[in-house]
């Protein structure tokens, strides 16, 4: 899960940096090409994002529930656990609709 946020941070703020690159010089990111590469990214990221959020739920179930390490061991933070892993599915769905947005404007322009 953490290479897959690396990844969202890097690529979220290579994106700022052309954001505020167009702005200061007046260019348009509204191309069909810029838009492809963009939304292609914006879909890998999210696809490693939902894997990672699918790794970390079945790593904390497997802790919780079958080998009951949360009763054995209680010192363990099983329930902050189970609350990152609910976080990183809210930050995939996020990401989803970022994607899904990103897909309808390039669809739009074809």
């Amino acid at each position: 899960m953490n290479l897959a946020l690396i990844l969202q941070i890097i690529w979220s703020l290579g994106l700022a940096c052309k954001d505020i690159f167009a702005l200061r010089n007046k260019k348009d990111l509204h191309t069909p090409d810029n838009l492809l590469i963009i939304v292609m990214v914006d879909w890998v990221v999210a696809v490693f994002m939902f894997s990672g959020a699918c790794a970390s739920a079945s790593l904390t179930i497997f802790f919780m529930w079958d080998v009951h390490f949360c009763e054995t061991y209680s010192k363990l933070a099983c329930q902050q656990f189970a609350l990152s892993v609910v976080l990183a599915f809210i930050t995939w769905l996020l990401q989803a609709a970022s994607s899904f947005s990103g897909f309808w404007l390039l669809v739009s322009f074809f």
